[in-house]
């Protein structure tokens, strides 16, 4: 099968193109990853760039590329940043990649078009409304409208996967950073956050789910979530990032009500929310379609990273 390949030298775009040599693959984007035996072609994400040409012959797109959430944004017009490349640009490739005979569209989305949080025990579910709350996930919330459109005016089959947070080895970002802070063996104030529940994604997880959704017959025009299925509170997590960083993992009592009023005081309010509160999601849709289930535990994905983050580590010394 010949595949199409956006986002090749993002984190997640770096795992999926070793998992594919059993495909033909090419890569489009404005960079090309480090393999050099890929066929790549230099195209930016626009709604104004004439893709057609490059697309043809091909029957699978994967689409990972996007102008990602980033925290603080200090764009004057964040929406119309986002829209530009994640709904506009997302469309325009997607009705070329039509026009040019692929038969199937792979949307890697978020789960921030479910919305930002649970309450605990109440998942999200693919077939919940859409509900953003913020730019990155409005962009990518209508990206999705438009697409499942498109596949009924053209017959394009449209997958879409939306991940929570994805982990592995070599992920940056907040992941990262809390990797770090765990590394150093001191003891943590988030020994009172044990009643939230989080998912989270090994980027193993993810692109198995993703491979599984090239030829599936039945994942057609259809709405994934995916998880590792085994949500973790916040104190739960830093107990099996401590496991696998061979650190002790010693928790302060700090009570929740103190969280709130430093978050209250600085103005961080959105930041506490996120540590304490719950998002879950349901994947017993993509289970049970799909007949998939994730090939990773949560275990073995958090012994991958810590292996990897520690090796960086001790080569950056």
């Amino acid at each position: 099968m010949k595949i199409i390949l956006t986002g090749a030298t993002g984190f997640l775009g770096s795992f999926i193109i070793p998992a594919l040599t059993s495909h033909q693959l090419a890569t489009l984007g404005r960079t090309r990853s480090n393999n050099n035996k890929l066929i790549h072609h230099y195209a930016n994400l626009d709604k104004s760039i004439d893709y057609e040409k490059i697309l043809i012959d091909f029957d699978v797109l994967i689409h990972c590329a996007a102008r990602v959430h980033v925290m603080n944004d200090e764009s004057i017009n964040p929406l119309d940043d986002y829209r530009e490349v994640n709904t506009a640009g997302t469309l325009n490739l997607a009705r070329q990649a039509a026009e040019a005979g692929v038969k199937r569209f792979i949307f890697i989305s978020s789960i921030k078009v479910n919305g930002e949080s649970t309450e605990l025990g109440q998942a999200f579910k693919a077939s919940d409304a859409r509900a953003p709350q913020d730019f990155y996930g409005q962009s990518k919330s209508e990206a999705e409208e438009q697409l499942l459109k498109l596949a009924e005016e053209t017959g394009m089959e449209v997958v879409i996967i939306r991940p929570p947070l994805v982990y592995g080895p070599g992920v940056k970002a907040n992941f990262a950073s809390l990797l770090n802070l765990v590394s150093k063996g001191l003891p943590l104030p988030f020994g009172c956050i044990t009643n939230n529940q989080r998912s989270l994604v090994s980027v193993n997880n993810l692109v198995d789910l993703i491979i599984t959704c090239i030829d599936h017959p039945n994942a057609a025009n259809q709405v994934f979530l995916v998880s590792d299925d085994n949500d973790l509170s916040t104190a739960g997590m830093i107990k099996k990032m401590s496991k696998a960083l061979g650190r002790s993992s010693r928790m302060l009592p700090v009570p929740l009500s103190l969280y709130h009023l430093i978050g209250k005081v600085f103005g961080k309010q959105d930041v506490v929310n996120r540590l304490l509160g719950s998002l879950q999601v349901d994947i017993s849709h993509t289970k049970q379609t799909l007949n998939w289930k994730p090939i990773q535990s949560v275990e073995d994905g958090f012994r991958e990273t810590a292996e990897v983050f520690l090796k960086n580590k001790k080569s950056n010394k």
